[in-house]
């Protein structure tokens, strides 16, 4: 054990760890330290980046949070954006469904999330990003449809949906109750992957956004077709803490996930409408 942790130790009149024969264990109290600590590093980090020019790299630490199908999307091109312009910054990404996203932006553990719209109350501050747009996903065995298609059209057909409760599944309940739609739900799966291997194996059909399916449906293991009329959608948000400042690095986060969802949007991978502005000026 260092000195200076034992001198710690004596400042504190805490144990910071406990001591056995194969190491050492970071007790309650280190733990909390370590903690406070952290924050103490990253208020350093952010004093230094704000009296640093606008075209200066910037250093320390930003933690983004996405739900899986979203960390799919835009992780490459986000970690290819902080690799080129603040190279010696560290990036931490984290796949969680919104509740522990929500949860984790509060406790200070994370600093940017992007969350499916929901209820985040006043601890946060969030800014729409985008509208996906679901679609009906066939298998191979079936010859795609032609054009889009009608609450009649999928009337009949043999359904794999997320579980009741599900918030994709929520959405999908509503639009069908709004256009008369009729779903046969023989299957339910909350993880994707599970979901477009049954269809993919010919046992049936889905609704769920294209963007996480897109590599599927471009290598003909998958179809999509668009609803008429009014297709079901969902809000992806992104939130920051509205307690604490916002740091340069979790500004240039959130500024290059609105230009990437912009750009997937303009390519035709993201369908839906884009909600986010350009952001601008910050580095």
């Amino acid at each position: 054990m260092s000195r200076q942790v034992r001198l710690l130790e004596a400042e504190l009149g805490v144990r910071l760890f406990d001591r056995h024969g194969r190491g050492m264990v970071a007790t309650e109290a280190g733990l909390a330290v370590l903690r406070h600590a952290g924050r103490v590093m990253a208020e350093l980090e952010e004093l230094r980046a704000s009296v640093a020019g606008e075209d200066t790299p910037l250093r320390g630490h930003v933690a983004v949070g996405m739900p899986p199908t979203v960390s799919d999307l835009l992780s490459v091109r986000l970690v290819t954006a902080f690799q080129e312009r603040h190279p010696e910054a560290t990036l931490r990404i984290v796949s969680a469904y919104s509740a522990s996203l929500v949860d984790w932006l509060r406790r200070g553990e994370i600093n940017v999330a992007i969350l499916y719209g929901t209820r985040t109350g006043s601890s946060l501050t969030v800014t729409p990003l985008i509208e996906e747009t679901l679609a009906l996903i066939g298998p191979p065995t079936e010859p795609p449809r032609a054009g889009p298609v009608g609450a009649d059209d999928i009337a009949g057909l043999r359904f794999f949906l997320p579980s009741v409760g599900n918030g994709l599944r929520t959405v999908v309940e509503h639009w069908a109750e709004a256009t008369g739609a009729s779903l046969d739900v023989r299957v339910e799966a909350d993880s994707y992957a599970t979901l477009k291997g049954l269809v993919a194996s010919g046992r049936g059909y889905t609704i769920l956004p294209v963007a996480p399916l897109h590599g599927d449906i471009a290598a003909g293991r998958l179809w999509h077709a668009p609803f008429a009329g009014p297709a079901p959608f969902r809000r992806l948000l992104l939130a920051t803490p509205a307690d604490r400042a916002t740091s340069r690095l979790a500004r240039y986060a959130v500024r290059t996930i609105e230009e990437t969802t912009r750009a997937l949007a303009d390519e035709g991978v993201w369908q839906g409408r884009v909600l986010a502005g350009t952001g601008g000026g910050e580095p």
